[in-house]
């Protein structure tokens, strides 16, 4: 069954009632975790740091993201206080964490029981050692990283589930314990890539889904996918194509103020999206072909026998002009027609009836 990941992110715009609404509709919508992102913005950018253009675009005034992010902040205490009504409310909690002090409370605070590391952070490899070393189910999100970028990741990974404390961290180590079988034990175990395009939204043309399979047999992972395209229908399209997690931001209004609010699905889309991939996953199936018990009562209306073109007298040669193929299907089956050619008639047959030899 896939994951769906309902991506508050920072829509809440530094409001915690907003943050607690997001969590109903993520509710209401059927998903499985509703995710926000963790950070002090003064640990996270310098003050030099400029806007991404998509997050200029959002008519702020502020020009740097420190400023930005300075009014998306949320504190501890609403942390622990949207974690805890998470559980009253039967959802998972998620959070990224952007920087150490966040990932400490996250881990040893909130106690997530799985983190993701976002796309941004695919080559800190310092903070993705942070990670694999609480020994935590991990999400790797893949925007902007060629196939040697993520490989180094999962090493990293690899090394910080499988090493000792002694264990110097080192280039040569990463690629040991990625390449070792322990280490592939790991990852396997504990470690979903997901194929991203890091475009707010995501230009159709650049989103690339067969990436997904690409990632899956390079790395032999779980593999799902961050969608930030408009709409659900990529999201659909990645279920379709074998994504086993899906990664979907969400806004209670497109139109409010905030980086990531035009890029992200009101919740009744976001409903819709989670009832869509359902149908998908029922419509996948299991691959076997076979008739279904729905298609069995329809043979007889839509499939074909062998029927008398003519009046037929008992003895006379049946030929190809004188027997056909018509409908209904609960005679013989027109995969016998060879066999009754040139076969002498054991009894009459009206025109119209059915074969029966």
């Amino acid at each position: 069954m896939t994951l769906i990941i309902a991506e508050a992110g920072v829509n809440h715009n530094g409001d915690k009632q907003l943050a607690l609404k997001l969590i109903d509709e993520a509710k209401y919508a059927g998903v499985d975790i509703v995710k926000f992102q963790t950070f002090k913005a003064s640990h996270l950018v310098t003050d030099k740091a400029k806007k991404a253009e998509y997050q200029v675009n959002d008519n702020q005034s502020d020009d740097t993201q420190l400023n930005m992010l300075k009014g998306l902040e949320l504190s501890e205490d609403v942390f622990i206080e949207l974690s805890e009504y998470c559980r009253n409310q039967g959802i998972e909690f998620l959070s990224t964490a952007f920087d150490s002090q966040s990932l400490s409370f996250l881990v040893n605070k909130i106690k997530l029981k799985r983190l993701k590391i976002p796309s941004g952070e695919l080559t800190n490899l310092p903070f993705i050692l942070e990670h694999a070393k609480t020994k935590l189910d991990i999400i790797v999100s893949t925007g902007m990283a060629n196939l040697s970028e993520i490989e180094q990741a999962l090493g990293v990974i690899a090394f910080g589930y499988i090493s000792n404390k002694d264990d110097i961290p080192s280039l040569d180590g990463f690629y040991e314990a990625y390449s070792s079988e322990e280490g592939q034990a790991a990852l396997k175990e504990k470690v979903t890539i997901l194929h991203c395009t890091t475009e707010y939204p995501a230009p159709f043309d650049e989103i690339n889904l067969n990436a997904i399979n690409t990632l899956n047999q390079t790395f032999k992972l779980k593999t799902g996918y961050s969608d930030h395209s408009k709409g659900i229908v990529i999201s659909i399209a990645a279920v379709a194509k074998g994504a086993c997690l899906i990664e979907k931001h969400f806004t209670l209004d497109q139109n409010m103020v905030g980086p990531d609010h035009q890029a992200s699905l009101e919740p009744s889309e976001l409903k819709d999206m989670v009832q869509a991939i359902r149908d998908t996953e029922k419509a996948l199936g299991d691959g076997v072909k076979r008739p279904f018990p729905s298609e069995v009562k329809n043979k007889t209306a839509a499939r074909k026998s062998l029927v008398a073109n003519v009046d037929i007298k008992k003895g006379t040669i049946l030929t190809q002009e004188n027997i056909g193929i018509l409908r209904p299907g609960s005679g013989m089956s027109p995969n016998l027609y060879w066999d009754v050619l040139g076969v002498c008639a054991r009894q009459d047959y009206q025109q119209g009836e059915l074969i029966d030899e």
